[in-house]
């Protein structure tokens, strides 16, 4: 017996409806032009720092923002920030222990370290700040800044290893140098941050 053309109608209606919906539902689901993924910023970004597995690691694990170049620079810096001011806490601990059985060299470098880290952790204090309050209108002076300060615990810092050159060594040696070297990867990677961020200042 033949179909009532009214009965095919209505089955073919149902039919494109069900194929709509599913279609509709699908694509909600996997959006052709999705933004990128916060994690995909961060890998894109990093891979030309000076230590693109270090900045990965850091970066991916940061519970902040990080969405524009702007934010991935300022969240470069406190990491930097957080790991120099441990650092500094750990070479002033060290440096006051009575009990200390060090050369004197040792204890000269030592001291000078813990002014040089001191110094370092200010100078990330500084770039933090101005790149928290940048302005279009002071965009290029402030950037100026920042990376003049960056780069200037960086300096620190190797300042602080170029000490220890010639010194008696032991395991207090060994641990300064251990953490002053891994700061200075973090800093060194903050700094391309912040000049990454400028290159691209029309994104940030």
């Amino acid at each position: 017996m033949a179909h009532h053309p009214f009965c095919l109608r209505i089955t073919l209606t149902l039919a494109f409806q069900l194929i709509v919906f599913f279609s509709y539902f699908a694509s909600a689901r996997t959006p052709t032009n999705a933004a990128p993924q916060p994690q995909d910023l961060v890998r894109s970004s990093c891979e030309n720092a000076s230590y693109p597995n270090i900045c990965i690691r850091t970066l991916s694990s940061y519970t902040g923002p990080a969405k524009t170049p702007k934010d991935l620079a300022q969240a470069a810096v406190k990491v930097s920030l957080s790991r120099a001011k441990r650092v500094s806490n750990y070479l002033a601990q060290v440096s006051e222990a009575k009990d200390l059985k060090i050369s004197k060299r040792q204890r000269g470098a030592l001291s000078d370290c813990v002014e040089q880290i001191s110094e370092s952790v200010e100078e990330l204090r500084q770039t933090l700040s101005e790149l928290k309050h940048l302005r279009v209108e002071t965009f290029r002076w402030q950037m100026n800044n920042a990376e003049t300060w960056a780069s200037a615990a960086l300096t620190y810092e190797d300042t602080c290893l170029d000490g220890f050159q010639g010194v008696d060594g032991n395991k207090l040696k060994s641990d300064v140098k251990r953490k002053i070297r891994n700061v200075g990867k973090v800093t060194s990677n903050a700094l391309y941050m912040i000049n990454r961020l400028d290159e691209s200042r029309g994104k940030a």
